[in-house]
């Protein structure tokens, strides 16, 4: 996980529309995952799981850009999604077809305590209050999501743990996959794709 942003100095805006990006990032990483790796043909699957946790980075993205709007309205962003990698998108290189509901989980479990770090090792560097109480309330929202997938988790059943054989040759291209949004200017152009997202649980049955 890296950001090319000097941390320390953000204002509440920049600090706002960081952790918005960064939820986007997620968002769009998940998204690819779920189209590349596929449905099994259930509900509950390394895909399903995928497009499930799409949709809860777009709510959390969603709940900032809106937070965001009422304080600061359209004032252009000076923070772009190409200042930021990784910070809690999954590796890239992560996903392949036919990997268990069990090994998505856990990429997934990975992404959340990573940017539980990100957070937590920007903290003792940041003197504004407010970017101090954003990112403190931010890290812990990280460990509520590390909390929740840990619950889901423990109700997987045997069979989560299977994987599927594939045969490679049909295998999209998984690997060296980067975001880039440099075009973004301003909250607004987010807004419309956001507001009609909703939030979902990874499901445990099926």
């Amino acid at each position: 996980m890296s950001t090319s942003l000097d941390l320390t100095k953000l204002s509440l805006m920049d600090a706002l529309d960081m952790a918005i990006l960064i939820e986007e990032e997620a968002r769009q990483r998940y998204e690819l995952f779920a189209s590349q790796v596929g449905h099994a043909g259930s509900r509950y699957d390394a895909g399903s799981f995928f497009a499930s946790m799409a949709e809860n980075e777009a709510k959390h993205g969603n709940d900032l850009l809106a937070r965001r709007m009422d304080m600061f309205g359209k004032v252009p962003m000076k923070v772009k999604l190409h200042d930021l990698y990784d910070v809690e998108a999954p590796d890239s290189g992560s996903p392949r077809r036919g990997m268990s509901t069990l090994q998505a989980f856990e990429l997934g479990l990975a992404a959340e305590k990573k940017a539980y770090d990100f957070y937590d090792r920007a903290l003792p560097g940041i003197t504004d209050p407010e970017v101090r109480t954003l990112f403190t309330e931010l890290r812990d929202e990280e460990t509520e999501h590390v909390e929740m997938l840990r619950a889901e988790m423990a109700k997987l059943p045997p069979s989560a743990s299977v994987e599927t054989p594939n045969d490679p040759d049909d295998a999209p291209y998984l690997y060296g996959v980067v975001f880039s949004m440099k075009g973004l200017q301003n909250c607004d152009e987010l807004w419309p794709v956001r507001r009609s997202r909703r939030v979902t649980q990874p499901s445990s049955t099926g």
